[in-house]
Formats: C-alpha cells, sequence, structure tokens
C-alpha cells in the first residue's frame, strides 16, 4: 500500500505512520491526526463508545491473533484443542500482551474470564509486541499474544513456537479493518474508493502471490528479508477488504464481550460501527476470508 505508484494516483504525498497499538491509533484520530488508519476492531469500538467519531468502512484481515510460549510449553494440538489446560500451563507465570483494549489484549481476557485464570496468571502489558519476544527471551515471562508477525519475531530470537494458531482463538476474529474519521468520509469520498480500489489489489496480491507481496514489505521494511516477511503471510494468510457476514457477526461478538468486560459503556449496533457504502462498491461479490 506504500508503493509509490500508488501515491501518483492522488497526485499528492501520502504521509504513513506506524503505530505500536490499536488505542494509539484511536487517540491519533480523536485528535485529528489521521484520515485513513488499519487496526483491529476492538479498540476501534472502546473509541467509538467514548465519542472518537471514526467508521469502519472495509475489512482486511481475520484470525490474526496467536499465542505463543517456549518450546517446554505444550501446543493447543496436543491438548486435542482444550485451550483451559493450553492456558493453564501459564500458571504461576506472566504472559505478555499489548496494551490494554487491544484486539490480542481483549481476547486473552474473554478466556482468563471464561476459565476463572484471572488471579493464577500474570498478565504484563506492552506498548510494543517486540517487547514480549525480548522479555520472554530474558525469562521475564513466559509467552505472549499477538499477531504472525510476534510469532516470527520471536522465533528468530529464541526456541520459541505457536501454542495456540489463529484459526484456534476466536473464528472470522477481525484483526483489521480500515477505518476513517467521519470527516474525511464526508469530504473526500472519492478518495477513500481509490484508496480501497489499491487495498483490494494489495490483499488479492497476498492471497495469490504471496512471495511478491513479501517482496514488496521488504522493500518498505528494510528491517525484515523476504523469508522473514513470507512467514509472517503464511501464518495466517485470510486477507480480504470485504465486509463479510462472518466479519461482521464477529465485530458484534466482541461489542458484547467489550461490554461485559466493561471495556464499552453501551452496546453499540452496526450503524455505530460500520459505514457500508464504499465497500459495497468496490467489493460487491463474495468474501475471500475462507479461501
Amino acid at each position: 500500500m506504500a508503493d509509490k505508484n500508488f501515491e501518483k494516483l492522488f497526485k499528492k504525498n501520502i504521509n504513513w505512520i506506524l503505530f505500536g497499538t490499536g488505542p494509539a491509533m484511536v487517540d491519533a484520530f480523536n485528535k485529528d491526526e489521521l484520515d485513513i488508519g488499519y487496526m483491529g476492531l476492538p479498540p476501534a469500538i472502546v473509541g467509538i463508545d467514548q465519542g472518537v467519531p471514526i467508521k469502519c468502512i472495509a475489512g482486511g484481515h481475520v484470525e490474526g491473533t496467536v499465542i505463543i510460549a517456549k518450546k517446554e510449553l505444550k501446543s493447543s494440538y496436543e491438548f486435542k484443542d482444550d485451550l483451559f489446560r493450553t492456558l493453564s500451563q501459564f500458571k504461576g507465570k506472566s504472559i505478555g500482551v499489548t496494551s490494554k483494549g487491544s484486539i490480542h489484549e481483549v481476547i486473552l481476557s474473554y478466556y482468563l474470564n471464561k476459565y476463572n485464570l484471572y488471579n493464577e496468571i500474570e498478565v504484563k502489558y506492552y506498548g510494543q509486541a517486540e517487547f514480549i519476544a525480548l522479555d520472554m527471551k530474558n525469562g521475564i515471562i513466559a509467552g505472549g499474544v499477538g499477531t504472525p508477525a510476534l510469532a516470527v519475531f520471536s522465533s528468530t530470537i529464541q526456541d520459541s513456537h505457536i501454542i495456540v494458531p489463529s484459526d484456534r482463538l476466536w473464528k472470522n476474529n477481525p484483526s483489521y479493518g480500515i477505518f476513517s474519521s467521519e470527516k474525511f468520509i464526508e469530504k473526500y469520498p472519492e478518495i477513500i474508493i481509490k484508496f480501497l480500489e489499491q487495498h483490494k489489489r494489495a490483499s488479492n496480491l497476498i492471497r495469490t502471490s504471496p512471495l511478491q507481496a513479501a517482496e514488496m514489505i521488504v522493500k518498505s521494511f528494510n528491517i525484515i528479508n523476504i523469508n522473514y516477511a513470507k512467514s509472517i503471510l503464511e501464518i495466517s494468510p485470510k486477507y480480504c477488504i470485504a465486509l463479510s457476514e462472518g466479519y461482521v457477526t464477529s465485530t458484534m461478538e466482541f461489542v458484547r464481550t467489550l461490554h461485559e468486560l466493561g471495556y464499552i459503556k453501551r452496546k453499540l449496533n452496526l450503524d455505530d460501527i460500520f459505514y457500508f457504502n464504499f465497500i459495497k462498491e468496490v467489493h460487491p461479490e463474495k468474501d475471500h476470508y475462507s479461501l
């Protein structure tokens, strides 16, 4: 998406800003420092509940949260997908996750609450995911919850593995969507359409030509190599821009969970979160998340 040819469509420069967590992006939207951004649905929902004027205008990726640990901890596969037994391995230990309100933290909180493990597992919060892996390496925490990128980074600096894969935690969980400020939606719909058309092409490239996509990612992020980038894409390849039934349903399940856990004061409805007009034009066909 940061390709220079894309910027030529708008005949102006696009200022790309990298954020460590979703809540930091919500804060930037609230300060009118962002027009469009990619972020997980839970922090956006929390922001909307607090009055931040943003809407989800497109999907992006589903099932992008994994749990990692050192190799001495068993995977959920070895427990026949029993997540209670898998998470119970952290009793008396600490687990790291990105800041409170991030999608990874909400998923972790959901399971700790469900299995009554809050008092037996210490949760440490991080403003940047890479520090989770570093603290794992230094023995400060036993595992972490985060993106496929965290899993790959961790495996390059220590003997770690994914103990709960992305498709075992929360079906269709909306790991990120595209959000826009309501002001930008009203003023520049033609720019949003162009942006989403390019986003659709980018998502298709990741699905159909992951090696080419990895090469482009490496050009944008000089700190990673092509095998590193390709490994990240392979862990959870469910990229699409559609606001599918599964995507929307899972989002509304997050609304219920966030309300039950006290993150939001009211149960938001679809119109509070989504603006469907653009995606109906750009991606009217069936979604590609399940392909």
